[in-house]
């Protein structure tokens, strides 16, 4: 049987809000765009910041490297929290989705939902799920597909052809127990692709633009990454500096963004 896809929800910060407030999360908390990680540029984010979504392109670089990290971390185990929210994603093109339900649901304490969220329901019914079981359960979940794709007809693009792919990729980051992971997992079925202008960051240029993509790609990582401690003072620097390393694996690359997830 085929997996599922859905249309590709635009990397938009303030799509990214809407869709989560149809689902029942109350708008005290607001996506908003990262333009750069210097000290200046980050200073000029809302805080608190719970979460820290990262589009980046999937490079031979890149692939080489993931290779090697999993291959690591399969031979040392790492202390994940049994705190951490992760669902693997199995339907096409809902990489946008993943990113955000991880950014959500590993944020329960800071965040407030309407009673009958379907957002907060989703989470509370999966909270003992494995990751697999998640992703089948988010399968059959009409309210946030249907959500989904409403959310995908919107935004500053057009959407896109089935058949239109690209390599980048979304994973999020959270503050959970004091450490900080690295979330993201996306689907084996063909891509698509969805774009709007945004500012981009490298280290050599903070203020280039480019035209962004957003999509899903082949099978990323399988699991959380921990990448240390962290705390909710320092979050969005210790991301920031995680989003360094990947800037830094592909110097020539200019296809990153960053969205912050940040109290309003």
């Amino acid at each position: 049987m085929d997996s599922p896809r859905w249309l590709p929800l635009e990397s938009n910060p303030e799509v990214m809000t809407k869709f989560v407030n149809c689902l029942g999360m109350r708008p005290t908390w607001q996506f908003g765009d990262v333009y750069g990680l210097d000290p200046e540029l980050l200073g000029m984010v809302p805080r608190p910041v719970c979460a820290v979504l990262l589009l980046f392109p999937v490079t031979d670089k890149y692939e080489a490297f993931k290779q090697e990290e999993e291959d690591k971390l399969k031979g040392q185990q790492q202390e994940v929290s049994p705190d951490v929210y992760f669902i693997k994603q199995t339907i096409g093109n809902a990489c946008g989705t993943i990113g955000l339900i991880h950014a959500v649901a590993n944020n329960q304490a800071h965040l407030e939902f309407e009673s009958d969220s379907p957002l907060k329901k989703f989470i509370e019914q999966t909270s003992k799920m494995t990751a697999a079981d998640r992703a089948a359960f988010l399968e059959k979940d009409e309210s946030i597909r249907v959500t989904h794709e409403s959310s995908a007809q919107e935004g500053q693009t057009e959407a896109p052809s089935l058949d239109e792919k690209v390599n980048l990729h979304f994973i999020a980051f959270v503050n959970v127990g004091g450490q900080l992971y690295e979330l993201g997992e996306s689907t084996t079925v063909p891509s698509k692709i969805c774009s709007r202008p945004c500012l981009i960051v490298d280290d050599n240029d903070l203020n280039k633009l480019f035209k962004f993509i957003c999509m899903n790609l082949d099978g990323r990582k399988p699991f959380p990454i921990v990448h240390g401690k962290t705390s909710e003072d320092r979050f969005l620097e210790d991301a920031a500096e995680v989003c360094k390393v990947f800037m830094a694996r592909d110097p020539q690359e200019l296809r990153f963004t960053i969205i912050a997830l940040s109290k309003d």
